[in-house]
């Protein structure tokens, strides 16, 4: 019976105003007559309060007022109410001018005494809850220090005890506002953040400001050396999209953010152009979806063979040129009836096996899927008369260990020596993405999770980084560059080392009872992952981006050799024979 819910809420107010109407009347006439109203005037008071309940109702409703949860009323709601008295004592005013014989006896100020009663009255019973959960010291929160002054701390502020926290100070380092009050809070500086944390007994942290990589690892060190382990953010660094309270992540404090991304340059290669992206469910295809969505293509062609994810980014792009299309890029016949149907201007060929282990253990469908499916890609694009192929290629393509790079490095090979008439072919080389399905964050997230202790394969392994959104960036930027048979190196920052990457994710989830097991390299891995295969690696105009030397190929060889592949069964040393380089690192 007491559960909250939309209707109650309704009849309660509605309950409520209208004992508000009746008695704010009732008491405007008796001050208008200091409390001693003649008889007459009675005669048509319920008349008049009727009207008036019916005019604020109606207007109420208008004003969308009965939709307002209790607690949240505020400020915005507050105006609403007073805009919504004036409509309504307007046209109660309007109605008794017409009505001025039926509704006589009556003093016009009783009117005017009536609207500033019933607008303190109404206003006082909607901010009342508001009023007596922020002033409620029965329950103990969390001391909270807010960084960075901005308008989302006025959300915080507002619904503190909703949140469980109580904001005590507020960190900024705008030097304006230092030493000033914000709403009733002292704003302090970045160098007073040791002592404010330790005078004040802050207990949790909420950031909300967008600081670069750089402070945040600061700040963050800071508070792990006070023990401070509740931090949040407002506008995560990873999905800037949502604007919600949430725990700081690993993705937050490790990632790359290149400063030199070319939005106008990525808008005017992608914008009004019929665009086809392969593997478009996948991490690194569905992000390029969306950023194909964002710049204005014409119309998007997304292939996927998982219907699973071809469906969750078809839904949630939901646009009218956007096209799905369930098929495999090994199948060169179903795929060729796509490029007929829609004959794309760019192809991004995202579509790729890229669990080491899992390819090894299917080195068959590993080169099935990813040397004669890219094949496939290509060789249609410049049939069909595609102005731009973009091939996106991996760092275990690089001195490779394993089938899955090495077969990454022939599509690399391929997309450089074939002729490609008027399409230009360019690869685009980079390391790990943070939050990819493939990738280490999302396994460490689950053991943490269940309670178990987090696998690493060796201490030393190391791996690059780069948030999904910025990569698909940078590729896309690589791309509008690109003339044609390049293989373009996206820069990376400094690899991370894994075993300090499972350290922080230990430290950010607070269980002290997990530990880190070493259990062995395995099939294919390496330590260290590279980008080039030596340094004579050449500059574009933009420092993120750099191209690596061309390596020739008779391109009638390597097709020979990739027939090959496909019918010997000793496919790992034709392998070799296309890529010297590659030191196969197998099962032990």
């Amino acid at each position: 019976m007491f559960t909250p819910s939309p209707l109650k809420r309704i009849i309660f107010f509605l309950l409520l105003d209208t004992i508000i109407t009746f008695f704010t009347l009732f008491l405007a006439y008796n001050l208008r007559f200091n409390f001693n109203v003649p008889n007459s005037f009675y005669d048509n008071f319920i008349i008049i309060a009727l009207i008036l309940l019916v005019l604020k109702v109606s207007i109420f409703i208008y004003f969308k007022l009965y939709r307002t949860a209790w607690r949240f009323f505020s400020l915005y709601e507050v105006k609403k109410i007073l805009f919504a008295h004036i409509l309504v004592y307007i046209l109660f005013t309007l109605t008794f001018l017409i009505f001025k014989e039926e509704l006589s006896p009556m003093a016009r100020s009783i009117i005017i005494i009536d609207f500033m009663l019933s607008l303190v009255f109404i206003s006082l019973l909607r901010l009342s809850k508001r009023i007596i959960i922020e002033t409620n010291t029965n329950e103990k929160y969390k001391n909270t220090l807010l960084i960075g002054a901005t308008k989302s701390i006025e959300s915080i502020l507002k619904d503190k005890k909703n949140l469980s926290y109580t904001p005590v100070a507020i960190i900024d380092d705008n030097k304006m506002l230092q030493k000033t009050y914000i709403m009733n809070l002292m704003v302090y500086s970045f160098e007073d953040l040791v002592e404010v944390c330790q005078s004040k007994k802050i207990e949790s942290v909420i950031i909300s400001k967008d600081y670069n990589q750089e402070k945040l690892v600061e700040i963050y060190e800071i508070l792990s050396m006070l023990e401070i382990h509740d931090i949040k953010v407002i506008n995560s660094i990873s999905d800037k999209s949502k604007k919600e309270l949430k725990d700081i992540s690993v993705e937050d404090l490790l990632a790359r953010h290149p400063k030199d991304l070319d939005k106008r340059r990525i808008e005017s290669f992608i914008k009004d152009k019929t665009v086809l992206i392969t593997g478009a469910g996948g991490s690194i295809g569905s992000e390029i979806s969306r950023q194909c969505k964002r710049f204005g293509a014409k119309q998007l062609i997304l292939l996927d063979h998982s219907e699973y994810n071809l469906y969750q980014i078809t839904e949630e792009l939901n646009a009218e040129n956007v096209t799905s299309v369930m098929q495999t890029v090994r199948n060169s016949g179903f795929v060729e009836n796509t490029f007929k149907k829609y004959k794309p201007e760019i192809v991004i060929h995202a579509a790729a096996y890229k669990h080491v282990p899992l390819v090894e253990d299917n080195i068959l469908e590993g080169i099935s899927n990813n040397i004669i499916g890219t094949k496939n890609c290509i060789d249609l694009a410049i049939k069909y008369g595609a102005e731009k192929f973009v091939l996106i290629s991996t760092d275990k393509a690089v001195r490779p260990t394993n089938v899955m790079g090495t077969t990454k490095r022939v599509c690399e090979l391929y997309a450089q020596n074939t002729k490609s008439e008027k399409t230009e072919i360019v690869a685009v080389r980079f390391g790990n993405v943070l939050g990819s399905s493939g990738s280490v964050i999302p396994k460490f997230k689950s053991q943490i999770a269940e309670g178990k202790n987090i696998t690493v394969t060796h201490p030393d392994i190391t791996r690059y980084f780069m948030l999904i959104p910025e990569a698909c960036e940078l590729v896309l930027q690589a791309a509008s560059i690109g003339k044609g048979g390049e293989i373009f190196i996206l820069d990376m920052g400094e690899p991370i080392k894994i075993v300090d990457l499972a350290k922080k994710m230990i430290e950010l989830s607070g269980r002290e009872d997990i530990e880190i097991e070493f259990c062995g390299l395995r099939p294919g891995e390496k330590l260290y992952e590279e980008l080039l295969i030596n340094d004579s690696d050449k500059k574009t105009d933009y420092e993120s981006i750099t191209v690596a030397s061309p390596t020739m190929f008779n391109i009638d060889e390597l097709n020979k050799q990739i027939d090959r592949l496909l019918e010997e069964e000793d496919k790992i040393s034709i392998l070799k024979e296309i890529v010297p380089e590659f030191n196969h690192q197998p099962n032990k």
